[in-house]
């Protein structure tokens, strides 16, 4: 069973690359980002209990469209900072990691705390990051295209660093590189180039010496 696990901060290319990832070496895989933006958006539409829709995560949608708001992102955050409910979630990615579902030979884990907290053990752990410019201006393609504002991208500017902040300053699983880590900088490169460093980086990890 080989478990990869990738971490970075929002819109740092991290889900691009572990979904390249997962259809190259044919492993499952899991957005643990969405976890947490499906339980946000339960609570948000119910009795704004987090800690019981985490619970219940293996019963929620989580291909719902509204799972990729702005808005819900903004909330996952904030409940993501909450130790039940990481707590709650942290059986369900490690249950996946350790039986991918449909009988596949590995996993392959995206999120913030995945080679520290989720998977220490993984096979392969590649952090990737990218400067917050960097950042926000493919969010602002990726959501408004050609016809984006200067203030459709301050405003998404904003959105991310707020949460980087409470990522990598929450005392309960922070938002940083496991030590054992390859560090990818994706702030000059595009999904190719990182998909090919990642590749290598893998290959080399798992040669026998």
């Amino acid at each position: 069973m080989t478990v990869i696990a990738i971490d970075g901060p929002a819109a740092s290319g991290k889900g691009t690359l572990a979904r390249r990832l997962a259809r190259h070496f044919d492993y499952a895989y899991l957005d643990t980002g969405g976890l947490y933006r499906a339980v946000a958006l339960e609570a948000h539409r119910t009795d704004g209990d987090a800690i019981k829709a985490a619970q219940n995560v293996g019963k929620l949608d989580l291909a719902d469209p509204e799972i990729k708001s702005e808005s819900t992102g903004g909330m996952a955050s904030k409940i993501s900072a909450l130790p039940q409910v990481r707590a709650a979630l942290l059986d369900f990615q490690r249950d996946f990691a350790a039986h991918p579902p449909g009988d596949k030979a590995g996993a392959v884990l995206d999120g913030r705390d995945i080679g520290t907290v989720v998977c220490p053990d993984a096979d392969v752990k590649i952090f990737i990051t990218a400067s917050v410019e960097t950042r926000a201006k493919r969010r602002f393609l990726e959501e408004f295209g050609p016809k984006g504002t200067d203030t459709d991208y301050q405003a998404i500017l904003t959105e991310l660093i707020q949460p980087d902040e409470r990522d990598m300053t929450r005392q309960n699983s922070p938002l940083k590189p496991a030590t054992n880590a390859h560090l990818l900088d994706t702030t000059n490169s595009d999904i190719e180039a990182v998909f090919e460093q990642a590749l290598k980086l893998i290959s080399d990890e798992m040669t026998p010496t």
